[in-house]
């Protein structure tokens, strides 16, 4: 997964910061101490990136003067995502509204959409030849609609570029933003991603901006506006979960009538972030895979490497065939 942020230096745009003047990342975690860091186990450890695809990929980014959470946050995936150049463009600038203690995203005030951007993403999108492209954005609580309209540009600006490239996008919840979810949606979009992050009884310390059934209810309104939209959602564990919890979710995530569930292992980004209470073994990981299946998901995906993003054109290829599948059998 490549996850782009721009941080063009646009005419209208303030001067980027220099970097020994550069804000606090997180200055809401500041104050908090360090946790304890848990030595990786080795199902968790991965070689460091040498290909050529991934030099590529590397230079490719280097050269549009872009910024990636994959190197920032040191992505497990990096090397095998940057080699097949699949990317994730982050929209809406680099600074959240919220304060999740599990991201390393930058949180603050952030700054005015570029309008340009739906208009960069559909172009980098054509240039780079991707059949299938994944969006996401930082949440915007300071705007009138969580930037469902920029998502919505965003969207038909791809389709215009490149028309036969599917679209996954992943959204924030747009929480207290009435009509913003009916807006993206009805840019039709081939797959809605909003992500759970974790059980609810980890959301006051793990997201406490956001509501566990309110995410619920976004991804059963999905499928209520457009039945035939692919519907996916992801969780961490390591958090501090029970598996009870993980089993509950996976229903309540079906209540929803999700497709598609990704489960992978919590990396912590920082000392002042939540700490790892502990790695999942590779066959816990499977033990919830084969339970998954069997309460109707469509698409599985769970394993300490695991990411929202991951692999997402050939599991878009994978979660059509099942549903066709599924289909024909009825």
């Amino acid at each position: 997964m490549v996850t782009i942020l721009d941080r063009t230096n646009l005419s209208n745009a303030a001067p980027l910061v220099p970097a020994d003047e550069k804000r606090i990342r997180h200055p809401e975690k500041a104050h908090k101490p360090d946790t304890e860091v848990l030595r990786k186990p080795e199902w968790i450890r991965v070689k460091a990136p040498t290909s050529k695809g991934y030099h590529e990929t590397r230079e490719l980014v280097r050269s549009h003067k872009l910024v990636t959470v994959c190197e920032e946050a040191g992505c497990p995936n990096i090397g095998e995502c940057w080699d097949k150049k699949h990317a994730t463009f982050m929209i809406m600038g680099e600074i959240c509204t919220r304060a999740c203690a599990f991201c390393n995203v930058a949180t603050g005030k952030p700054n005015p959409l570029d309008l340009d951007e739906p208009a960069n993403v559909a172009k980098a999108v054509r240039q780079m030849g991707l059949q299938h492209v994944v969006i996401t954005s930082v949440d915007r609580d300071d705007l009138a609609d969580g930037g469902a309209e920029h998502f919505e540009k965003v969207i038909w600006a791809i389709r215009e570029a490149s028309p036969e490239t599917t679209i996954e996008i992943l959204t924030p919840d747009f929480l207290k933003k009435p009509g913003a979810l009916e807006r993206v949606v009805a840019a039709k979009p081939d797959v809605f991603n909003h992500n759970m992050e974790t059980v609810p009884g980890n959301y006051l310390t793990v997201r406490p901006g956001a509501r566990y059934f309110h995410s619920v209810r976004l991804l059963q309104r999905v499928k209520e506006l457009d039945p035939t939209m692919f519907t996916k959602s992801g969780i961490m564990v390591g958090l501090g979960e029970e598996r009870n919890e993980v089993l509950q979710l996976m229903d309540d995530l079906r209540s929803a009538d999700v497709d598609f569930l990704t489960i992978g292992q919590y990396l912590q980004p920082t000392r002042k972030h939540h700490k790892v209470e502990r790695f999942v073994t590779p066959e816990e990981f499977k033990s919830y895979e084969d339970i998954a299946y069997t309460k109707g998901f469509l698409m599985v995906s769970s394993s300490p490497l695991t990411r929202s993003s991951h692999h997402a054109g050939d599991d878009f290829a994978r979660l059509k065939a099942a549903r066709e599948k599924l289909v024909a059998r009825v």
